[in-house]
Formats: structure tokens, sequence, C-alpha cells
């Protein structure tokens, strides 16, 4: 048993540093580019929102619970568990908005100027701060819910009955209208990830079948040049797809094991642990899938290696 704790306990960590570590490098680079003069893009800035909220995410549930995990210091204070909690579902909600908003502005961008969305083309740019502004209040409000029921595990509340999360617990309310309270509340929460995840696989359809639309119309061109070298938007539009594909996978998983441990009163050690773990694994993910797609990060590394090479020659004449 000791052995299975150590071993849950260094994946969880290992997932939380490499992914902390990959989301702050991508977000200081797409900081040194806007500092730079590079023109960021619309989706540049949904995709810093999306940084910020994976790095939430792992933050505030892979640190706690690999302290729970290795019973390191652990948070003994409701008010800990409770803002912890509230801040990995905020994370967690605008991680699945960004992603959504991602899609659906990369569906406008690509689209043909005679296409229904071509008045959007123009007028989308706009709507993103906005947008991004609702996604969080949206989810502060839908998730404001999560503090009434989260207490810390050692509480020295008189709390009759608790589900054990690792580092933290909920209280178990009387068994009287609970069915119908639970799928209330589960309704309510599940509405806006539900949404979210319509508009993202629509928008990765859409996408798709534009991209195989313009494929068609490009056949007759036999230049092999042509085919090797896609487009800016074709390069960008294959990076959102293959994100949005990752987080879709994940997210369908995650949502399963979610689904499971909300059915057990007292859910084993290892699923619980088990539950975070695939949670973890898109916000651990994406920003090397960024990473390794995205062109301009590309430059912005190659630039740092010639100056990195060019001041050793010059230190060593």
């Amino acid at each position: 048993m000791a052995g299975s704790f150590f071993i849950i306990g260094m994946i969880i960590l290992t997932q939380t540093v490499v992914g902390i570590l990959g989301n702050f490098s991508l977000l200081c680079s797409y900081i040194i580019l806007h500092i730079t003069g590079y023109r960021l893009r619309s989706t540049d800035l949904i995709l810093k929102h999306l940084i910020v909220a994976n790095s939430l995410v792992l933050l505030c549930k892979g640190v706690p619970q690999t302290m729970a995990v290795f019973g390191w210091k652990h948070i003994r204070s409701d008010f800990g568990c409770k803002l912890l909690f509230f801040l990995h579902r905020v994370g967690r909600g605008v991680s699945i908005c960004s992603i959504c908003l991602l899609s659906v502005f990369q569906v406008i961008t690509i689209s043909p100027w005679n296409s229904r969305w071509a008045v959007l083309k123009v007028t989308a740019p706009k709507y993103t701060v906005p947008s991004l502004f609702l996604c969080w209040i949206l989810q502060m409000l839908v998730n404001v819910i999560f503090p009434i029921y989260i207490t810390g595990k050692w509480s020295h509340n008189n709390i009759t009955e608790e589900r054990d999360f690792g580092c933290c617990s909920t209280i178990l309310t009387d068994q009287k209208n609970k069915k119908t309270k639970d799928a209330l509340y589960a309704a309510l929460l599940s509405f806006p990830d539900v949404l979210c995840l319509g508009l993202t696989l629509w928008a990765g359809g859409s996408m798709v079948l534009i991209l195989y639309r313009h494929k068609q119309q490009v056949q007759h061109i036999r230049r092999t040049d042509t085919f090797s070298r896609s487009s800016p938007e074709s390069r960008a539009t294959k990076t959102i797809l293959l994100l949005g594909g990752t987080f879709v996978y994940f997210y369908t998983l995650s949502s399963i094991f979610q689904v499971l441990l909300a059915l057990f009163v007292q859910p084993s050690w290892f699923f619980v642990n088990m539950t975070v773990i695939i949670a973890a694994c898109f916000p651990t993910v994406s920003p090397f899938l960024l990473m390794s797609r995205d062109s301009s990060v590309h430059g912005l590394y190659f630039a740092w290696m010639r100056n990195a090479k060019s001041s050793t020659i010059m230190r060593k004449v």
C-alpha cells in the first residue's frame, strides 16, 4: 500500500510540476511576443486565458492533492479548502469556455467571405474580451455553490457524515429530497459545460468541412509546393482542431470518472486520485501541444538560441 501511495503521489506531483512549467513558459512566450511588437491574433488572447485557467486547475488541485497523498502539511481550515475548490472549479470551467471560444472564433476566421459568417469575420475580434470576461463571471456565479458544501477534512465542526476527497471533504445532507436537489444542482452545473462541449464539437466539424472543401477546390493545382506549404490560417485551424480533440477526449474521460465518483458515498482512495490524475491531463498536455505547433513561439525560441549563441561567442572572443 505504501508503494501505491508513492507511485500515485509521484504521478500527481510530476503532472503538477510539468504542467505548471509548461503553462508558465508558454504564457511568458506570448508576453514577450507582445512586448517585442509582434501582432497577436484574437485567438492568442483566448489562449492566454486558457493558460491561466489551466494553471489554476493544476495549482488548486494538484498541489493540495500531492500534499494529502504524501501526508505532508494538510489544509486544515475550512476557508482554505473552500477557496481552493472554488478556484479549481472556476479554472476548469474557464478552460472549457476558452476551448469553445477558440473553436468558434476560428470557424468564423476561416469561413469564406460568401458564407453566412462573413459579417462576423470583421466584428468577431471586438467581442473577444467581453466573451472572456463573461466566461469568468459565469463560472464564478455557477460554482459559488461549492464553498457551501466543502469543508476541511480535519474540521472540528460537528458534521454527521462526510464524503472524503483526499485534501477536503463534502458535507452529506439528509436523504430527504436529496435526489431532487442533487439532480437540480447537477443540471445547473452541467449546463454550461454541455453547451460549450456541444459548440466545440460543432465548430470542430465545421472546421473539418471547410478545410475539406478548400482542399477540393485546389485539387486541380498540381504544383507540389502548394500542397506542402499550408497557409497560416490552415495551420492555426489544425492546431485548434488538435487542441479541441485532445480536450474532448480527456474531458469525456474525466466526466465519466466524476459521475462515478458522485455515485459513491465513500469513494476509495485510489478512485479519488485517479479522478484527479485524469482531470489534470489536459492542463498538463495542452501547453506542449501549442508550443509544438505555434510558429511564432518557435521563432521566439530560435531567436533566443541565436542570441545565446552569439553572447557565448562574444565572451570567448
